[in-house]
């Protein structure tokens, strides 16, 4: 439901600030006191097109946002953009829907802080409110807000029934795209076993490792500088332990330096330790002398066994690029092949299994869709009957309304069915449909006897506009009781001039209009019980300090 409107610089409107309760909300005012601007206010966080010169005189903008506190599942069930609202609904608690309006005519759409489309602010708008005002049928006049009614009036087992058949849709659906993904692969098949078991082959023949690979690069590395590394070794060897008389290494220096220490040794402790560790260091440097000088007569230059790598790292590196450019993405397409061999290979076996899976399913869809049309003619008279009534009761005695089911174009998620509602609101009129039909205060109408009827499904919160229009006497006191009732199952907000359907709210808003310094200006406020007592002797078209008129707004309050 909304928890918060606020409207700053729309219109006359300077400022403003709904706090709306649960249930029945009203808003009532002098007619041109702008009670029009919030309404027009919420139609912009829906992603309507703001009205001409709709920012307040000397304002650069104007600004409206709505906060929504709505369950999770109110956004189940859809695309991206619900996704993303569900996520920031998640997060914060609530959504906030809000817009920008320039004095350029531009605007911006905003989600919980976040720059979005115009369209997405649209799209979640849709799943939040019900906007029901005079010149507004898309709505209630869209097949499928009319097959949705007709459902929800046949009840829960009818609904489930009817999830079953969304559900077993889309398996009909994944069932048609796997027999067809199949059969395409059929009239490929023999050219696709063909690669596959090329590049099977290919790969399976160069038996491709890591480790294998790794060892050839380092063993290439060295035999194409097998005379430097030799050199290095040999380098290495000589400084320190020289072969070469005329040469004078480190062990030699060693030797000389340990025939000085020899002549001292024991005489300082200190010097001795150092003495040990000098000692070991000559050892050691002999040691690794020998071993570098091992290493370079090991190494040998050998062009066949460079040639023989070469040609094998050549292997690796054409199916490598080929398959992935590395050893896993290679051994795992190989995987894939294998895989995709054995699919291909038992073609005819899985098509038929497919062709099987595919008709059950279209059966028992079809079988769902025949109970689902059954129901739906046996509930569209019952539903014409009762929203009759309704009507009758709402200032309309010669309605007549017609529910027609007939069968879709196509099949789909919510059966075989379509539904269209048509309506002759005076005598000797054959039923239109309702698009056609159905005049603003009409469709209004209809749709309050319907939600009357069939409640309003998951749409928190429900808008009507000059529902009243010329409604008056004890219609008035049906309106009234009708919009209660929804106020049960849904928020309402509803614009009105019936002090009956007034006394009924929850919380009370009235709009008035000033002129200061040759400005008009609308206020808001939201009115406690006794000034809730005084707005309902005005609208009685009596002055606020009425004994009688006082005694009959209150009586309206305890009779509702």
């Amino acid at each position: 439901m909304i928890t918060l409107l606020r409207i700053e610089n729309l219109m006359l409107v300077e400022r403003a600030e709904l706090e709306l309760a649960p249930g029945l909300n009203v808003v009532t005012g002098e007619s041109g006191a702008g009670k029009s601007i919030l309404l027009h206010g919420l139609e912009l966080v829906l992603g309507v097109r703001p009205r001409r010169d709709c920012v307040r005189s000397g304002a650069r903008e104007a600004w409206v946002e709505a906060a929504f506190a709505v369950p999770d599942e109110v956004l189940a069930d859809g695309d991206e953009v619900l996704e993303r609202a569900r996520a920031a609904l998640a997060d914060q608690g609530e959504l906030i829907l809000a817009r920008r309006v320039g004095d350029d005519g531009r605007t911006r759409a905003y989600l919980n802080g976040r720059l979005v489309p115009v369209s997405e602010l649209r799209a979640v708008g849709e799943r939040l409110i019900a906007f029901v005002a005079q010149h507004e049928h898309r709505r209630l006049a869209a097949p499928r807000a009319q097959l949705d009614l007709l459902d929800r009036y046949a009840g829960r087992d009818h609904l489930a029934l009817r999830r079953r058949a969304s559900e077993l849709y889309a398996e009909l659906r994944a069932a048609r795209e796997r027999l067809a993904e199949l059969a395409a692969s059929a009239a490929t098949r023999a050219r696709e076993i063909d690669l596959l078991r090329f590049e099977l082959d290919e790969i399976e023949q160069l038996a491709p490792s890591a480790e294998e690979e790794r060892q050839l690069r380092t063993e290439r590395e060295r035999l194409r500088r097998a005379g430097e590394l030799q050199a290095a070794a040999v380098a290495c060897a000589s400084a320190l332990a020289s072969e070469d008389a005329d040469n004078v290494g480190l062990r030699e220096l060693a030797g000389a330096a340990e025939h000085l220490a020899a002549a001292v040794r024991g005489s300082d402790p200190e010097l001795d330790a150092l003495l040990e560790r000098f000692t070991a260091l000559a050892i050691e440097a002999q040691d690794l002398a020998g071993e570098l000088r091992r290493y370079a007569s090991a190494i040998e230059s050998d062009p066949a066994r460079l040639e023989q790598i070469e040609s094998r790292l050549a292997d690796y590196e054409r199916v490598l690029r080929k398959h992935g450019g590395s050893v896993e993405a290679a051994l795992a397409h190989a995987e894939h092949c294998r895989r995709r061999l054995e699919e291909l290979e038992s073609l005819d076996e899985s098509l038929g299994a497919a062709e099987r899976a595919l008709a059950d399913r279209e059966r028992r869809f079809e079988e769902l869709c025949a109970q689902l049309s059954a129901r739906r003619a046996a509930c569209a008279a019952e539903l014409a009957a009762a929203v009759e009534s309704e009507l009758h009761a709402l200032a309309l005695p010669e309605a007549r309304f017609v529910v027609g089911v007939g069968a879709a174009r196509e099949p789909g998620p919510t059966g075989s069915d379509e539904v269209e509602f048509a309506l002759a609101a005076n005598p000797g009129m054959p039923p239109a449909a309702l698009r056609d039909a159905a005049s603003g205060g009409e469709l209004a109408r209809v749709t309050l006897a319907l939600a009357a009827v069939a409640g309003v499904g998951s749409i928190p919160t429900v808008v009507f506009d000059e529902i009243d229009a010329g409604v008056g006497g004890h219609t008035a006191h049906a309106v009234g009781e009708r919009l209660a009732r929804v106020a049960t199952q849904a928020q309402v907000l509803c614009v009105t001039h019936l002090p009956q359907v007034a006394a009924r709210a929850d919380a009370h808003f009235r709009v008035s209009k000033q002129v200061t310094a040759g400005r008009a200006v609308s206020h808001v406020e939201t009115l406690a019980d006794e000034e809730v007592v005084g707005e309902l002797c005005r609208m009685l078209g009596a002055e606020a300090g009425d004994r009688g008129a006082r005694d009959h707004a209150q009586a309206l309050r305890r009779a509702a």
